[in-house]
């Protein structure tokens, strides 16, 4: 078992399969959405305020902000509470976001929901969860499968799960016009007997090519918490799981978004102070990289958080 695991971007608790997202006032809109290359990411689960979201001026810096989480059970936390507002007010929040550069996704799934073990279909849930981007406007979706149970029989199971799954997506969703990222877990991508089928290794090989990048979960595993094992050594239990050993497996390093806690609350472990880790990001760029970063979450990692964060390569 990978039992270090224990993904910090999920606090809703499901309990069954599919479950229509509740789609209250949406609007018929769609985005239009350009991948923001490098990306920075910042997820919101935790209730902020009646408006849902701050105003931008407290997410400068971010170029994308992910609504969580959208469940088999339907919107939950921030992203049900987006999809409830009334439509002009959500129209409202998202065009002030598409002022300052901020593209508003939903994130799907989380640390509670386990897709594949609990039997949801993978065409029907991407057609509902699809729906709910359109309906409400959003610029995109991120997939932030933790099927833990699944992905560690090694049957490839829960490979072919997310490979269909991502498929149909797009079909709905293209690329170019949608935004489609993904939020492994950092030994996901690295090869590992304990994950026999490959996990996102095979899902990279099936369907990376529609996937824009991926917002990688570097914390959990008691790894990746200082530059070098972050970077170039991950070592312990999961080696060959650092950003530039991911690459060197073959996983597009401009898709290799380094995704961290706001504060070590806010994870088990893995957390990097945001100075230090911008000393991270400054030696990555200098070696090539220039995918972005991710924070999980607001309002624990904000403005100052991620204009820190960026080290002097960004800003």
């Amino acid at each position: 078992m990978i039992s270090s695991v224990s993904a910090a971007l999920a606090l809703a608790s499901v309990s069954s399969v599919l479950a229509a997202p509740v789609l209250n006032n949406v609007s018929p809109l769609v985005s239009r959405a350009t991948a923001p290359s490098p990306a920075f990411v910042i997820y919101t689960d935790k209730f902020v305020s009646a408006d849902v979201l701050p105003p931008a001026a407290q997410l400068a810096g971010y170029n994308v902000v992910a609504l969580s989480f959208l469940t088999l059970n339907g919107a939950l936390d921030q992203a049900g509470a987006f999809a409830a507002l009334p439509a002009d007010q959500r129209a409202a929040k998202k065009a002030e976001y598409a002022s300052a550069g901020i593209n508003i996704i939903v994130s799907a799934f989380g640390e509670t929901d386990k897709p594949t073990t609990q039997g949801a279909d993978p065409v029907a849930t991407a057609n509902t969860m699809a729906q709910f981007v359109t309906a409400n406007a959003l610029d995109g979706i991120d997939v932030d499968y933790e099927d833990l149970d699944a992905m560690n029989k090694g049957d490839g199971a829960a490979e072919a799960w997310v490979t269909t799954f991502t498929q149909t997506l797009r079909q709905t969703l293209p690329q170019g016009q949608f935004i489609l990222t993904h939020a492994p877990l950092a030994p996901w991508l690295s090869p590992n007997q304990q994950f026999a089928a490959g996990a996102y290794l095979t899902v990279n090989k099936n369907v990376g090519q529609l996937i824009d990048w991926y917002n990688i979960q570097f914390y959990n595993q008691g790894l990746y918490t200082d530059c070098e094992g972050l970077l170039n050594t991950s070592g312990g239990a999961f080696p060959g799981s650092s950003v530039f050993e991911i690459a060197a497996n073959g996983v597009d390093l401009n898709k290799l978004v380094i995704g961290k806690p706001g504060t070590a609350a806010d994870a088990t472990n893995g957390f990097i102070d945001p100075a230090t880790l911008g000393t991270c990001v400054d030696q990555a760029k200098a070696k090539g990289w220039s995918a972005g970063v991710m924070a999980f979450q607001f309002p624990d990692a904000d403005a100052a958080w991620v204009k820190a964060a960026k080290g002097t390569s960004f800003q």
